[in-house]
């Protein structure tokens, strides 16, 4: 399965995200209770889901009311307040690198340390509540577990009234977050994209593409912005449920200086940079000296990032680039189970692979194994057992 997020229809902002995973399925009750939970931390915030008709088409509104404007929050407060929220670590941590890319943006534009900057729209409670309910609808749709590609953001046009004044469309700090991203100007004279859609959105995707050759959609979620234009105002979000082929980034470099732990070590911090796949082989090199030849498989968006690492941990004078490979996918497909283990009850994810409707492969997720060990005192080889 592939998320894509649409935003080339009429740009973004928290609550069109939120009212497409909505329109996907996501529970507007619970939603509505985390959202509003959340947002106390900063003040008192009422949401409402609604349907309504964007131009012929049927999308969800997600209404967010703010009962009082709130002061300015600087942005280690609001770290440390919603570090003290009751939510799953992951939504968290998700919403706490969100605010981050907003507040170094903040920082950027006014010249500023990142602990002086204080929020002013972007801190405000119905903020909060837009990126938690994002994050939270997110994961509890399960989307964390696929690919999320996002095509150009429409930001707009025009000049827009903010707390700094009268400012252009796109307003600097949605520039700043979409640094590196692809965008377009219109198709209206209006703000199109706000700097907490455009953090959303910059954080959640795994990857930025112009366009996709190829979709297989399966279902489609629709999410209504407040203003109305003569174009639909909607963001949607797409799950296709394949797509045969993409293209990836190959990079290589021999190792020849490095110990055992050292290239244990950069194999961790590779993956936990975003690469997709890291394998280390050992190779007979130059004078007959024994050594290991790194390949990465990469996004394009993570490409010079990766590179960079590898630079600054191996302190190689050499790293080979192969672009634009065409890598052939199997489709996907996140399947969980509950297994009752040493008397309790535990759920395990299958990663199913599929070409032509055949299942080729059936694995459970290592994770989930590990956690069922550690937490039973049972070995790994035997909880693979009992899995299977």
């Amino acid at each position: 399965m592939t998320i894509i997020i649409d935003p080339q229809i009429s740009g973004i902002s928290g609550n069109m995200i939120i009212g497409a995973l909505v329109d996907l399925g996501a529970d507007k009750t619970k939603l509505k209770e985390i959202m509003e939970s959340s947002a106390s931390a900063i003040g008192e915030v009422k949401v409402d889901f609604e349907k309504v008709n964007k131009n012929g088409i049927d999308s969800m509104y997600c209404h967010v009311e703010m009962f009082e404007k709130n002061e300015c929050v600087q942005y280690n407060e609001l770290v440390d307040k919603i570090n003290g929220l009751d939510l799953d670590e992951d939504v968290k941590k998700t919403a706490l690198n969100i605010f981050k890319r907003m507040a170094i943006a903040e920082a950027k534009i006014h010249g500023k340390p990142l602990d002086e900057i204080h929020f002013h729209e972007v801190g405000a409670s119905d903020a909060v509540a837009d990126v938690i309910g994002a994050v939270w609808a997110f994961y509890s749709l399960n989307l964390d577990k696929h690919e999320i590609i996002g095509l150009p953001i429409s930001v707009g046009g025009g000049t827009v009234e903010t707390a700094h004044g009268l400012l252009p469309v796109p307003v600097p700090a949605v520039l700043e977050i979409l640094k590196g991203f692809n965008f377009v100007g219109g198709p209206v004279s209006s703000e199109l994209a706000t700097p907490t859609g455009c953090a959303i959105y910059a954080e959640l995707c795994t990857e930025i593409k112009k366009f996709i050759p190829f979709i297989n959609a399966d279902e489609i979620g629709y999410g209504a912005g407040s203003k109305d234009f003569n174009h639909p105002n909607v963001l949607r979000i797409i799950k296709s449920c394949e797509i045969d082929a993409d293209e990836i980034d190959v990079i290589e470099t021999n190792i020849d200086h490095l110990t055992g732990e050292e290239i244990g070590y950069l194999f961790d911090k590779i993956l936990e940079a975003g690469a997709s796949d890291v394998s280390i082989t050992p190779i007979i090199m130059k004078k007959n000296r024994q050594g290991s030849l790194l390949k990465v498989i990469s996004k394009k968006s993570k490409r010079d990032e990766l590179i960079n690492l590898i630079f600054k941990e191996t302190g190689s004078l050499g790293i080979r680039i192969s672009p634009n490979i065409h890598r052939g996918l199997a489709k996907r497909e996140f399947v969980k189970k509950t297994y009752e283990i040493a008397g309790k009850e535990y759920e395990v994810t299958f990663k199913i692979g599929y070409v032509n409707g055949e299942v080729i492969s059936s694995r459970p997720e290592y994770e989930d194994l590990k956690k069922i060990a550690k937490d039973s005192g049972l070995s790994l080889r035997k909880v693979k057992e009992l899995i299977r």
